[in-house]
């Protein structure tokens, strides 16, 4: 999947191309307000100059289908997806995409948690969360190995805390202030 722009190297701007010319050779011709791209004295896109260095000025219909639907993608769409399936799925997605240092990193592993529901049904997909949740680990391997080992079928439960016996020999946290 690859998005074809040009560099107008003058303004260290870039300007987007129908996919159909990636990898091919385009002339450029700009005017103080626009930019014309060329391929084979044939023009195939015209954007409005921007003088801002490194913009990229893209127009959606450039795309290739497929990156179209990319391009929508979004924190909250997955979340609001999430949202409609339960609120522990929901909890987790956002927990993965916060794990990321760029959302956009975490877009994939939400589209894979999320296509679980189709594959095993809502009910598991929530258990596999809750258990997910329960480990903190915010990942879609995680989710992954618990279905592909039915471990969402299996309540899971959480040891409770102990406490320590009263004995002599033990210092509480009053000792070491």
């Amino acid at each position: 999947m690859q998005i074809g722009h040009v560099q107008l190297s003058q303004d260290k701007n870039y300007y987007s191309v129908p996919y159909q010319y990636v990898k091919k050779k385009a002339k450029l011709l700009n005017t103080k307000s626009t930019v014309e791209i060329y391929h084979k004295y044939n023009r195939i896109a015209i954007h409005p100059r921007n003088y801002k260095p490194l913009i990229y000025t893209t127009i959606p219909e450039h795309m290739a289908s497929t990156h179209q639907f990319v391009a929508k993608w979004s924190a909250a769409r997955f979340i609001d997806w999430a949202s409609n399936i339960d609120e522990s799925v929901a909890k987790y997605i956002m927990q993965i995409i916060e794990s990321r240092n760029h959302p956009e990193q975490a877009y994939k592993s939400c589209l894979g948690i999320l296509n679980f529901e189709k594959k095993v049904g809502k009910e598991r997909l929530i258990n596999a969360c809750k258990r997910a949740l329960d480990f903190k680990i915010y990942n879609f391997k995680t989710i992954q190995n618990i279905l592909e080992n039915n471990l969402d079928h299996i309540e899971f439960e959480q040891e409770p805390e102990q406490e320590l016996p009263i004995h002599g020999n033990i210092r509480g946290k009053q000792y070491y202030n």
